[in-house]
C-alpha cells in the first residue's frame, strides 16, 4: 500500500506539472477590444458606406440628364453589392494578409478568422468592414467618368476585375505591409489607394468609351443641382469617418484628421467659388460643392499627418490646381471625363500625396518623418509612390477595358442613348408624371 501511495502522489504531481500551463492560460483573460475605439470604427464604417449610398449616387445623379439619373444610382448600388462579395471572397485576404511585397495571400479568404480576433484595439471584423467600405467607394468613383453611355454588364465586369487587379494590390502595397509601406510612404486615408487609382482609371475609361453627343460645348446642363448639393453634403459628413476613422482609434489622431479634413473642404469651397466668380461672373452651386469635394480628396492622404494650417493650405491648393485640371482635361485633351473624376479626385489625390511631404513638417504642426527622417527623403518616397500607383493603375485599367470591350462591349447604342439609360437599361423612369 505504501508503494501504491507513493506512485499515486508521483502521478498526481506529474499531472499537475503538465496541466499547470493550460490552467494558467485558462485563467488569463483573453484580450478584449477597446470599447471607445470599436465604437468609433463602427460609426466610421457606416459613414464611409454613407458616402457611396446615397452620397455619391446623389452627387453624380444630380449632374446627369433626368433620363439617366436612375442608371447612375443603379451603378453605385450594384458596385456596392459586387465589391462587398468580392471583398469577402478574396479582396480582404489579398490586401491584408501575408507578408508579400506585392500582394497578400489567401489565408483570410472567405474572411475565416475567429469571432474574437483583434486588429490592434478593435475586432478584426470591424476592420474588415471598415476597409470593405473603402473597397466599395473606390470603383464607384469611376462611374462619374462614363455616365450616360456605358453598358450595365460592362460596369459589373470592369468594376469587379478592377477591384481585384488594381485596388487590392495597391491597398496591400500601402496599407497591408507591402513594398510602399516598407518604404515609408504616407497615405493616411487613400490619396494613392483610392483617389489616384480611381482618377487615372476614370480618365482612361472616358477616353476608351468615347464622348457624349455635343461634348464639350453643347451638353445638357445638370438636371438637378440640388441633388448634387445634397450628395456633396453627405460626402462631406461621411469623409469624417473616411479620414478620421483611418486612425483606427478614437484619440487625438482621429480628432486632428477630422479637423484638417473640415478645414480643407471649407477653404476649397470658398476658393473654387471665387475662381468661378472671376471667370464667369458668378459662383455656381455645382462649382461650390465641386470645390468642397476637391478639398476633401486632396486632404485625404495627409489628413492625419498635418496640422490645421496644413489643412487650409491643402484646400486652397486643391481648388486652384483642380480647377485648372478640369479645363485641361475637357478643352485641351478633349476627353469627356463627364463628372471630372480625374481632375478632382485623381489630381487632388496626387496633389495631397506630394504636399504631405512638406506639410507634415513639425514646424507646420505635422507629425514629422518617422521612417524617411527628412522632408527631402519623404518627398522622394511620395513621388515614387505616386508614379508607381499611376503606372500600375493605368496599365491594368487599359487591359481590363480591352477585355471588357471584347466580352460585353462598352458603349450602348445611339438609340439607347437617345432613350436614356434609365428606360433602355433598367426599364424605369426617375420621374413618372
Amino acid at each position: 500500500m505504501h508503494l501504491i501511495g507513493k506512485a499515486f502522489h508521483r502521478t498526481a504531481f506529474a499531472a499537475a506539472v503538465l496541466l499547470a500551463p493550460s490552467i494558467a492560460c485558462a485563467q488569463t483573460p483573453a484580450a478584449a477590444p477597446n470599447p471607445g475605439d470599436t465604437a468609433w470604427i463602427l460609426t466610421s464604417t457606416a459613414l464611409v458606406l454613407f458616402m457611396t449610398l446615397p452620397g455619391l449616387a446623389l452627387f453624380y445623379g444630380g449632374l446627369v440628364r433626368a433620363k439617366n439619373v436612375l442608371s447612375v444610382m443603379a451603378q453605385c448600388v450594384a458596385i456596392a453589392c459586387l465589391a462587398s462579395v468580392l471583398w469577402f471572397l478574396l479582396g480582404y485576404s489579398l490586401a491584408f494578409s501575408g507578408t508579400g511585397a506585392l500582394i497578400g495571400d489567401l489565408g483570410k479568404a472567405l474572411y475565416n478568422g475567429p469571432r474574437g480576433a483583434l486588429h490592434g484595439t478593435i475586432p478584426e471584423s470591424a476592420f474588415f468592414m471598415f476597409q470593405g467600405a473603402f473597397a466599395i467607394i473606390t470603383p464607384a468613383l469611376i462611374v462619374g467618368a462614363y455616365v450616360e453611355r456605358i453598358r450595365f454588364p460592362a460596369v459589373l465586369l470592369f468594376s469587379g476585375l478592377w477591384l481585384l487587379i488594381v485596388y487590392v494590390p495597391v491597398a496591400h502595397w500601402v496599407w497591408g505591409g507591402g513594398w510602399l509601406n516598407q518604404r515609408g510612404v504616407m497615405d493616411y486615408a487613400g490619396g494613392l489607394v483610392v483617389h489616384a487609382t480611381a482618377g487615372i482609371s476614370a480618365l482612361l475609361a472616358a477616353a476608351m468609351i468615347g464622348k457624349r453627343d455635343g461634348f464639350p460645348k453643347d451638353l445638357h446642363p445638370p438636371h438637378n443641382p440640388g441633388l448634387t448639393m445634397m450628395g456633396a453634403g453627405m460626402l462631406w459628413v461621411g469623409w469624417y469617418g473616411f479620414n478620421g476613422g483611418s486612425a483606427l482609434a478614437s484619440g487625438a489622431d482621429a480628432a486632428m484628421a477630422l479637423t484638417t479634413t473640415h478645414l480643407s473642404a471649407s477653404a476649397a469651397g470658398l476658393v473654387w467659388a471665387l475662381l468661378e466668380w472671376k471667370k464667369f461672373g458668378r459662383p455656381s452651386m455645382v462649382g461650390l460643392v465641386t470645390g468642397v469635394v476637391g478639398g476633401l480628396a486632396t486632404v485625404t492622404p495627409a489628413s492625419g499627418y498635418v496640422g490645421p494650417v496644413g489643412g487650409i493650405i491643402l484646400g486652397v491648393a486643391a481648388s486652384v490646381i483642380c480647377f485648372g485640371a478640369v479645363e485641361i482635361v475637357k478643352h485641351r485633351w478633349r476627353i469627356d471625363d463627364s463628372l471630372d473624376v480625374f481632375a478632382v479626385h485623381g489630381v487632388g489625390g496626387i496633389l495631397g500625396s506630394l504636399l504631405v511631404a512638406v506639410l507634415a513638417h513639425p514646424a507646420l504642426g505635422g507629425v514629422g518623418y518617422a521612417v524617411t527622417g527628412s522632408l527631402g527623403g519623404q518627398l522622394l518616397v511620395q513621388v515614387e509612390g505616386v508614379v508607381s500607383v499611376l503606372v500600375w493603375s493605368a496599365l491594368a485599367t487599359f487591359v481590363l477595358l480591352f477585355v471588357t470591350k471584347k466580352l460585353t462591349g462598352l458603349r450602348v447604342s445611339e438609340q439607347e442613348i437617345d432613350d436614356g439609360l434609365d428606360l433602355s437599361t433598367h426599364g424605369e423612369r426617375s420621374f413618372n408624371l
